[in-house]
């Protein structure tokens, strides 16, 4: 059984005792978070589809840690300019443990 939730403007395949690498969320390690926002569930007898979210379809997770992606450099250049800007970027991301998924 999976499901594919929205978290972040993304969509991401779960299933139960997954742990995931979603978009930073403002929960603190430890707590306990619902999504409603569930675009398809398949198990083995059936699969229905969001007409865009599913309504009677949850899943519960658990923040595991707040974390940073590796560096990435952008690096801008013009030949013959003198011209060269140099930047690091780290996203802040979530992990988190899918708990258990339920359908109402």
């Amino acid at each position: 059984m999976y499901v594919v939730l929205e978290a972040g403007g993304m969509q991401f395949i779960a299933r139960e005792n997954d742990t995931l690498i979603i978009p930073k969320i403002k929960n603190e390690v430890g707590d306990k978070i619902t999504f409603d926002r569930i675009l398809l569930y398949k198990n083995d007898e059936e699969i229905l589809i969001g007409k865009p979210y599913l309504d009677n379809v949850k899943v519960e997770a658990e923040v595991v840690a707040h974390k940073k992606l590796p560096k990435i450099t952008v690096f801008k250049f013009k030949r013959r300019k003198n011209y060269k800007r140099k930047k690091g970027h780290r996203q802040p991301v979530t992990e988190i443990k899918i708990t258990g998924i339920s359908k109402e």
